[in-house]
């Protein structure tokens, strides 16, 4: 089921272009309503990082978003110490500044960043809701338009980068996945500006690409990617090249798994 955004038509304009694939848009706003955490699960490039950006705009909200490494502590979220002009000054982080003013944040592949991160976002995610910045003494509660958002992808989780369940429990969670065919082409002829008819083979090309991952790729081709290889078509490159450069080269470094899909691009294109 697909759900219909009730937004004016300026309104909608202003908003990043996202096309829901069913009720995504109602739990985002129910979980923001009732001060509850979102996390967001699926593979890379499928329309997580759009579907936030897209949300916090229609609720009118600020967005702080946070690509999630491995060197992320706690410390570049809440914040530190910094000599400004001789004198120490105390400097906000993206989740103290979010929490302050009530805004989303938004952690993104969140398992990436480092143990420390998760201890500081369990009271957050919980009751207490509440942001404790042990350098300077305070307990930030957080107010009633606060939301906290996290993604990750679960085809990269290992031994070693594994959300905890301690954690996972403490989110209501949301599968991504890419769009269905008819869906995607819509997506990527929108977002760029390729007509319809030469973006279907790109969503072919795709859907052959993806039933090789796992198999010669560790992930398929995300609709992100499907967008780049458009935007370069519209723009006047051709077929081969604008494939090779968007789509081949960013999946692989192996040269036979290269030429595979330049023959499979051979087998769709003619």
């Amino acid at each position: 089921m697909t759900m219909t955004l009730d937004l004016s038509p300026d309104l909608a304009a202003d908003l990043p272009f996202y096309q829901p694939t069913g009720l995504e848009c109602d739990l985002f706003e129910t979980a923001h309503d009732n001060g509850l955490p979102l996390l967001l699960k699926g593979p890379t490039g499928c329309g997580k990082t759009r579907f936030v950006e897209h949300m916090a705009a229609r609720l009118g909200k600020p967005l702080y978003t946070v690509a999630c490494h491995d060197d992320l502590s706690a410390a570049d979220l809440i914040g530190r110490y910094l000599l400004k002009g001789g004198e120490t000054e105390w400097v906000d982080g993206p989740l103290t500044r979010a929490v302050r003013e009530g805004a989303i944040c938004y952690l993104d592949e969140v398992v990436e960043a480092r143990k420390d991160v998760t201890v500081v976002l369990h009271p957050l995610t919980d009751s207490r809701r509440t942001l404790m910045i042990d350098r300077t003494g305070e307990e930030l509660v957080a107010p009633p338009g606060f939301m906290l958002v996290a993604s990750y992808n679960p085809g990269y989780q290992n031994v070693l980068k594994r959300l905890k369940p301690s954690t996972r429990q403490r989110f209501l969670s949301l599968s991504f996945d890419f769009p269905k065919p008819d869906l995607e082409i819509a997506v990527v002829s929108q977002e760029s500006g390729l007509e319809p008819g030469r973006v279907a083979p790109l969503v072919r090309l795709a859907g052959h690409i993806r039933a090789l991952s796992g198999m010669d790729l560790e992930e398929g081709v995300s609709t992100r990617l499907l967008t780049y290889a458009a935007r370069l078509m519209a723009g006047g490159m051709g077929v081969d090249q604008a494939l090779q450069v968007a789509i081949i080269e960013p999946l692989t470094d192996e040269p036979d798994v290269q030429q595979a899909l330049r023959d499979l691009v051979s087998t769709i294109y003619g």
